[in-house]
């Protein structure tokens, strides 16, 4: 008897691993050339093979050149993605959404301009370049549950910008999420954790880092600007999920994997196990 509920145990923990939704989001750094050693055909063999790894069910990336996205999809077979670049269609840099189709159905998608005019190609406010993200709700084939993800990338430069991009985003979560699915948000909000946008952004969703059931693993920060042999510790990156989701934060981690001294980006990807 003592066997048979051992083995019962043992099911129901392989079970439960097994409806664990592995979020990652990661800044790949645009394709220049002007970065010699560490431009994107250096480092896309390491990047892809660390996406296989870990094995995402959903990643956000950011700063996408079309290249670098077809790139992606190319290696890594079993996802789908859905985004636009900020210059239009097969256009500029994108907030790429890329799912394990074989554990995820997407049921809808768009893309909107972080701007005055979200719905038009645009430049918003006081930002450098224009800015975009890209949602898609999806439907666990394992679960059956509904969930939506939202990634982007803000501005560098305007303030106005990166706290209105994060209204405007909130904004949007509000107006499709009519049926109170659960959200979960990525992206390089190039933001610190004392700025006023984070401040924003708390007090309508979660952190994952500061919910996450296990201590949180890795560095502190995530941008490395490349440069290996100093800590990470500017925090821009992040995840966040909607403060009445369905979901707990099993485990949290900045990933600072590296092959011969070199990392696959200047940013860390940041990734999270979640449970329903």
């Amino acid at each position: 008897m003592r066997r048979v509920k051992f083995l019962i145990v043992i099911l129901l923990a392989m079970q439960i691993n097994g409806q664990n939704l592995k979020i990652m989001t990661y800044n790949i750094r645009v394709d220049l050339a002007v970065d010699g050693d560490n431009d994107w055909s250096h480092r896309k063999d390491f990047f892809t093979s660390q996406i296989q790894f870990y094995q995402p069910d959903v990643f956000g990336i950011q700063e996408a050149a079309p290249n670098q996205v077809n790139d992606i999809a190319s290696n890594l077979a079993q996802y789908s993605f859905v985004g636009i670049g900020r210059e239009g269609v097969g256009k500029g840099e994108s907030s790429t959404i890329f799912y394990n189709r074989e554990r995820l159905k997407m049921l809808l998608n768009n893309t909107f301009w972080l701007s005055e005019t979200p719905g038009e190609i645009s430049l918003g406010w006081d930002a450098a370049y224009k800015r975009v993200c890209t949602y898609a709700l999806f439907k666990d084939l394992k679960t059956k549950q509904l969930f939506w993800i939202f990634n982007t990338h803000l501005d560098h430069v305007g303030e106005q910008a990166k706290i209105n991009g994060i209204k405007l985003i909130l904004a949007k979560i509000k107006e499709v999420n009519n049926k109170n699915y659960s959200v979960i948000f990525t992206g390089d909000l190039n933001s610190e954790p004392e700025s006023e946008g984070i401040f924003l952004l708390k007090k309508e969703m979660k952190d994952t880092r500061e919910v996450s059931k296990t201590l949180p693993f890795g560095p502190s920060g995530t941008f490395n600007g490349f440069k290996h042999n100093e800590p990470v510790t500017r925090l821009l990156d992040y995840i966040f999920i909607s403060k009445d989701a369905g979901f707990k934060v099993e485990k949290f981690a900045v990933l600072s994997d590296s092959k011969d001294l070199k990392y696959p980006s200047d940013h860390l990807p940041v990734y999270v196990e979640l449970s329903y």
